[in-house]
């Protein structure tokens, strides 16, 4: 390895957790990264839920009964996995390691809880945000404004969103996402310098031994 060369060689991806309360940006911020990171890709869950008109098979979720998600489970198969509404959600192991060990960053739309069992299964590979809306009305009207849901539903979304703020220290960042322009730029930054970690460059050791070993002539 040249002293120039260091940059082209390969690190270690890291899993990218993006979580917020329901009308705080998650998804737009997602669909940023993915636009804009070259050397990022989404996590694709399994699910025991029905597939939904537009979605597709491997991109959206891969769609598996119940006795399949039990067995991936059982096996240590997933990395987290959670019951929604009588849904059964998880991340598969073996694509998001395979990714990492290519250098490809892999970004995770998923909450406290399974950041949580994230962290308890691959602390070092982790890195987590938590993007926060500016105020409790700023909120509130992104959730109108998506002509989706009742009142009723909002007030509920509203309530759930505050127990999902109690959750923020648990996260190595908070962006507050007043300026959507803004809170990327603070994301990209975050990801600049985790990149740069010193356990996430492979090649360092190799590098560090050749300079003491050209040293010790």
């Amino acid at each position: 390895m040249t002293a120039g060369g260091h940059d082209k060689v390969e690190r270690r991806g890291l899993m990218f957790v993006l979580s917020s309360p329901s009308g705080a940006g998650k998804t737009t911020m997602s669909r940023l990264l993915m636009k804009r990171m070259p050397d990022m890709q989404m996590s694709v869950s399994v699910t025991t839920r029905p597939k939904r008109p537009g979605e597709v098979e491997g991109r959206d979720y891969r769609f598996i009964d119940k006795a399949r998600f039990k067995a991936m489970a059982d096996n240590e198969e997933l990395l987290e996995w959670a019951t929604v509404f009588d849904n059964l959600y998880g991340t598969p192991r073996k694509p998001v390691e395979d990714a990492l060990a290519a250098g490809h960053d892999v970004l995770f739309d998923i909450d406290w809880q399974g950041t949580q069992q994230l962290r308890e299964r691959a602390r070092a590979d982790v890195v987590s945000v938590f993007l926060l809306p500016p105020s409790a009305d700023a909120l509130e009207t992104r959730l109108h404004s998506r002509a989706q849901d009742s009142d009723e539903v909002i007030r509920g979304r509203m309530s759930r969103a505050g127990h999902e703020m109690s959750h923020w220290p648990e996260y190595d960042y908070v962006v507050i996402n007043s300026d959507l322009d803004e809170a990327y730029e603070k994301i990209e930054l975050i990801l600049k310098v985790e990149r740069l970690r010193r356990e996430r460059q492979m090649w360092l050791s190799d590098y560090v031994r050749e300079l003491q070993r050209q040293l010790e002539r």
